[in-house]
């Protein structure tokens, strides 16, 4: 018996060894070889060799044995003969054609072509043959792996993966030098497939990009979805499987549909070198401004928030004209003092002739911008608000500040699409209930907890530890806090951060992670009570308009050298608005038209990704997400 199981595992170990060297052979390196030169000689890319042999990216060592995959690459095989001569052969007894050319090793119409008379009359005993001899030589041709494809309008790295049925990893491994964002027109390598077997991207379905060691287990989950589901809409699927960096199509989910987005960078695509006019209207209210001294400067600064936003904003303004001139652009721009009035405003557009303007930035406040949009919207002229948020929207309108609703969808749709979310907990003061209710409705097993009350009903502003951690689980669990109250804010922080426990068998303590969110990030969770510790320990995820700039930014370096002070976000928002006007303006035939051309465009602080309102103007519906990290504000990657 023990004979039998030893030649049976032999069998077995023998088997295996037969299938692999169908998949995989070996390559043992000689010196000066390269992974590049090696790959191309067995028809595959660096990037397979790389996956397995991962010690081969710290360099190849002569006599190094390579595992080298089957390559995909389809090998084209052509025989060719050339005539040499000719053998005499006197038929005998028995011969046929047949077994002439088996003897001879030549084809049987090759023996006819050269005895024509064959083709009328049968092989007979005596008859005189003139056997072709041929020399003959294998011609091996490779069907090239990859071709040239011209990135198309809107088209971002995932859209290109899908159509040609590989990973985002794989199409960046072909393409090493093909940047973060794809511009129209760039010419890259893709898999050398027929056109007929190239995917279609259909809008009314969402894709998904299969995150690292998911299963259809885990895809089910997120994503509501059964194995066959998925399987159906994917044709293959069944037999490759779930790869990391896969394309798949789903049906629509709006959760996902923030993955499309596709960054364009306008300094690429300047086409227009005339004079672009813009006019920029801001509430300076000179007129109040002690201009006796620089102390009576300094004070009305100070004393007047509208002087303070205006000359903040208006110095990233004037140092994206630099910028944009540096560029070759010529640049006109008025700059306007609204005092703050709506008379004002209406003065200045009817003596300044802003009807012929490219564009008009601001004013800041809303009744006074709406005033200034109304009157300029017989001209069709673009005004851009700064600021503002629910305004009115008339056909040349532009709000570049995304609504307090697109925040909110931002965040709950994170939450929706996050795969380890298991336990979702909400917590909020009593000012809050409305919130806390719909994000209920959005999730329905959420626990609810609100803030204690005394005993008239005022809202006290705190939990107990208790009152938390009985709605937490081991595993995962992310936990809303919805509040304007500083004190709330650190009294909730400080008993979830203590509440976040590691996996401890010896204790029989079960893994505790939490991460904390909001759907409206406010001064409330920036005030000196609150623990950015706390925050850390928390992942405090959040939606926000603008996000962190880069120290080492040139617009940073730059202000600093002309002000000798950091940017604040009203000056980096004059400068990220007023590139993105002007680029829009030189790169397409006005701002209406660079919608289309461009939908999505970021800049230091800010992005704007414009849609148009089925009857009226244009409203930015692109946020960022962020989340604390090493007492750092981080961009959450999705």
């Amino acid at each position: 018996m023990t004979k039998f199981f030893s030649i049976f595992c032999f069998l077995c170990f023998f088997g295996f060894g037969i299938v692999q060297a169908q998949n995989y052979s070996t390559h043992k390196v000689k010196k000066g070889e390269t992974v590049e030169g090696i790959a191309k000689q067995y028809y595959v890319t660096p990037l397979d060799i790389y996956k397995l042999n991962p010690e081969a990216k710290a360099g190849l060592k002569p006599n190094t044995i390579l595992i080298i995959p089957k390559s995909k690459v389809e090998i084209k095989t052509t025989v060719v003969k050339e005539l040499q001569g000719f053998k005499t052969h006197k038929t005998k007894r028995k011969e046929t054609l047949y077994s002439l050319s088996k003897k001879y090793n030549v084809e049987e119409a090759d023996i006819k072509k050269h005895n024509k008379f064959l083709y009328a009359n049968p092989l007979r005993k005596g008859d005189k043959l003139q056997i072709p001899i041929f020399k003959t030589t294998e011609v091996t041709e490779a069907v090239e792996p990859y071709r040239t494809y011209i990135v198309k309008p809107k088209e971002g790295k995932w859209r290109i993966a899908y159509k040609f049925g590989i990973t985002i990893a794989e199409l960046e491994s072909i393409n090493p030098d093909m940047g973060e964002v794809l511009k129209e027109g760039q010419e890259i390598k893709v898999p050398n497939i027929e056109d007929e077997a190239e995917k279609v991207v259909d809008e009314e379905f969402s894709y998904y990009k299969v995150l690292p060691k998911e299963g259809f287990y885990r895809l089910k989950l997120k994503l509501g979805l059964e194995q066959s589901e998925i399987e159906a809409l994917n044709p293959g699927l069944a037999e490759s499987g779930l790869k990391a960096g896969m394309i798949l199509k789903i049906p629509f989910n709006e959760a996902l549909s923030e993955e499309k987005e596709h960054k364009i960078n306008l300094v690429d695509s300047i086409s227009d070198y005339t004079t672009k006019h813009i006019a920029v209207m801001l509430p300076f209210r000179l007129s109040k401004v002690d201009f006796d001294s620089i102390s009576g400067i300094k004070k009305s600064i100070k004393r007047d928030p509208y002087l303070d936003a205006s000359l903040d904003f208006h110095s990233g303004v004037l140092m994206a004209v630099d910028s944009l001139k540096a560029l070759g652009i010529s640049l006109k721009v008025d700059v306007f003092d609204t005092k703050n009035q709506i008379s004002e405003v209406a003065d200045i557009i009817d003596n300044n002739n802003l009807e012929e303007v490219d564009a008009v930035i601001g004013p800041l406040t809303s009744k006074n911008f709406e005033k200034a949009a109304s009157k300029l919207k017989a001209a069709h002229v673009p005004v851009v608000s700064p600021i503002g948020t629910n305004l009115k929207l008339y056909d040349n309108v532009f709000q570049s500040r995304a609504s307090d609703d697109l925040l909110k969808r931002k965040v709950v749709n994170f939450v929706k699409a996050d795969t380890l979310s298991s336990n979702i907990v909400i917590i909020s003061d009593s000012k809050h209930t409305a919130i806390s209710n719909s994000l209920k409705q959005e999730f329905i097993a959420a626990k609810q907890v609100y803030s204690k009350k005394d005993k008239e009903g005022a809202d006290k502003y705190y939990v107990n530890r208790q009152d938390i951690e009985k709605v937490l689980k081991p595993g995962n669990n992310m936990v809303f806090l919805e509040t304007k109250n500083s004190g709330f804010v650190s009294n909730v922080t400080s008993i979830l951060a203590s509440l976040i426990q590691k996996d401890d068998k010896a204790k029989r303590i079960e893994q505790r992670d939490i991460v904390l969110i909001t759907t409206n990030f406010n001064k409330a969770f920036e005030g000196d009570e609150v623990s950015n510790e706390h925050l850390s320990k928390l992942q405090f995820h959040y939606a926000t308009t603008s996000k962190s700039y880069d120290e080492t930014n040139s617009f940073v370096k730059n202000y600093k050298r002309k002000y000798n002070i950091t940017p604040n976000k009203r000056a980096v928002k004059g400068f990220d608005l007023t590139m993105d006007v002007v680029l829009r303006l030189v790169s397409s035939d006005d701002l209406f038209m660079s919608v289309k051309k461009a939908p999505v465009t970021e800049y230091v602080e800010n992005k704007f990704a414009y849609k148009k309102k089925m009857f009226g103007g244009y409203y930015n519906d692109t946020v960022y997400l962020v989340k604390y990290q090493d007492l750092t504000i981080v961009e959450v990657k999705q």
